[in-house]
């Protein structure tokens, strides 16, 4: 499938998908949406709720859509400035060519060029293996379909960033969402982008506590999805 590198609103970068007129991240601000939807409402959320407080120190993410690498590499930054060690486990079905990676502009556009060659580390270290990114940020890669996930108890935090219901409805159900669910510890929290009824009753389904939060620029509400047992 064709793609190409395109510039959002914030004047971060995204891949556009013609074929589907789809993009990695929001067209109205790829790094505001980020930081929005997965940082400030999962991340700090998350580091800030007195249930978790025990573990706050040392956080297990999973991210669904790895992509571009920006919310990994936004949360590497996050976690040294919250003094906090993340183990993040990215899953795309995908992977970003590199050629199309050095078009990225997150490190100069989130004012952190001195951290770019961290950028490029991620993307170039090897799949299926864990490597030590900084001292608070260990990083697993692995090429595998969504609906391949079978871990247990494993996450904090879930990064939900697959591409949106309109082009892959399949990523958006009960099925999905269960393996989300289990996935998760107690406490544990999914945050995404999206705000759907359909997406919402699907979450509720499985046993999630569901909360409509505002949005990122360009859409009204998104959802937070918490695992109470």
């Amino acid at each position: 499938m064709e793609r190409e590198v395109v510039i959002t609103a914030d004047g971060s970068s995204t891949i556009h998908l013609p074929e589907w007129d789809e993009q990695y991240h929001s067209k109205h601000g790829a790094i505001q949406e980020a930081y929005h939807v997965f940082i400030k409402h999962g991340l700090h959320h998350f580091c800030d709720s007195k249930l978790v407080s025990n573990s706050k120190h040392h956080i297990s993410i999973l991210e669904i859509g790895f992509g571009t690498g920006l919310n990994a590499f936004i949360t590497l930054l996050e976690a040294e400035k919250l003094n906090i060690n993340v183990n993040y486990l990215g899953v795309e079905g995908y992977p970003v060519a590199m050629n199309e990676v050095v078009q990225l502009n997150y490190p100069t556009q989130l004012e952190a060029t001195i951290k770019a060659s961290l950028f490029k580390t991620m993307h170039e270290t090897s799949w299926e293996e864990s490597h030590e990114i900084t001292k608070h940020f260990f990083l697993i890669k692995q090429n595998r379909f969504f609906s391949e996930i079978k871990e247990k108890d494993g996450y904090n935090i879930i990064y939900f960033d697959a591409f949106g219901a309109r082009v892959q409805p399949e990523l958006w159900t009960e099925t999905i969402f269960q393996k989300m669910y289990d996935a998760l510890k107690e406490n544990g929290v999914l945050v995404t982008y999206a705000a759907k009824g359909s997406v919402r009753r699907a979450m509720q389904a499985v046993g999630f506590f569901v909360e409509k939060l505002p949005g990122p620029p360009g859409k009204r509400e998104m959802l937070r999805a918490t695992k109470r047992l």
